[in-house]
């Protein structure tokens, strides 16, 4: 009898004192258990004291720590963009018909790939100030509130930044309108380098047949900023893109973009001259 008893506490100290497992999924939940089969897709466990096998999704995991030491990492960035786009295309909002809205425009440095928060809120509100200066040449399009865009879409984790990786699908219906302005503004910044020389001269005579001449000059250099604008501008109507054009500003100037912008505006499907 005692024997049995001795062999009884020794299997539960045994069980109690065994590694376990760890899954974390990507909602911080942590499950202790004892993995028994790993596939692509799924990742089959059972827990503490019980023999009943769980089955779950690899995408829902962040990461496993195994019982021997090991961790393996999953792709977590994947999931929360899919995450996001399920959340928000279930829960589209009103469509509004016969309205427009503009979405922020990325304001990217060509060279060193820098993306302004600034300009691209500017951008954004230039492309939507000049629709309302044109209503009369848009109708019947109204122009969507720009903080209700802009509420709407930071609801649905998406800025200037990552705005291009959602699809024009998914953000009608994000933004419940049925047509999108999608601009980009790409730049480089050059130098120009000019210089200009002035020259001065007297004449002096030193005798009746010997005449001399000094000379005096002087070279300033100065230096221009050249900026380089490429603007990107589509159009999309229920989901389809019906205007796509791009152009590069005459001047060089810091604002010349605007007047690309104005430019492809006045020259898209939506706009009628009056």
């Amino acid at each position: 009898m005692f024997t049995m008893v001795m062999l009884f506490f020794i299997t539960v100290t045994f069980a109690q004192s065994k590694k376990l497992d760890k899954i974390i999924k990507k909602d911080y939940e942590v499950i202790e258990c004892t993995i028994t089969k790993m596939s692509d897709t799924t990742v089959e466990y059972s827990l503490p004291n019980e023999t009943m096998i769980t089955s779950l999704e690899v995408s829902k995991i962040a990461k496993i720590d195994f019982a021997s030491g090991r961790t393996q990492t999953f792709d977590v960035s994947e999931t929360a963009s899919q995450t996001q786009t399920v959340n928000s295309v279930s829960s589209p909002a009103a469509l509004k018909a016969n309205t427009i809205a503009v979405l922020p425009v990325p304001y990217v440095n060509s060279e060193n790939l820098s993306n302004s928060e600034e300009m691209a809120k500017f951008a954004q509100s230039d492309i939507y100030n000049k629709l309302l200066d044109k209503s009369s040449n848009i109708f019947p399009l109204t122009v969507q509130d720009l903080r209700d865009t802009n509420s709407l879409l930071r609801k649905a984790g998406l800025d200037y930044k990552n705005i291009d990786e959602a699809s024009i699908d998914e953000l009608q219906k994000i933004l419940g309108v049925d047509n999108i302005i999608a601009a980009k503004v790409s730049y480089n910044i050059g130098q120009n380098q000019t210089a200009n020389t002035y020259s001065a001269g007297t004449v002096q005579a030193k005798s009746n047949t010997k005449v001399t001449d000094q000379n005096f000059s002087t070279t300033n250099t100065s230096t221009d900023l050249i900026y380089n604008f490429h603007v990107y501008f589509d159009l999309y109507k229920n989901g389809s893109k019906i205007y796509t054009q791009s152009r590069e500003p005459v001047l060089k100037s810091k604002d010349s973009w605007m007047d690309s912008v104005s430019y492809l505006l006045k020259r898209s499907p939506i706009y009628v001259k009056k």
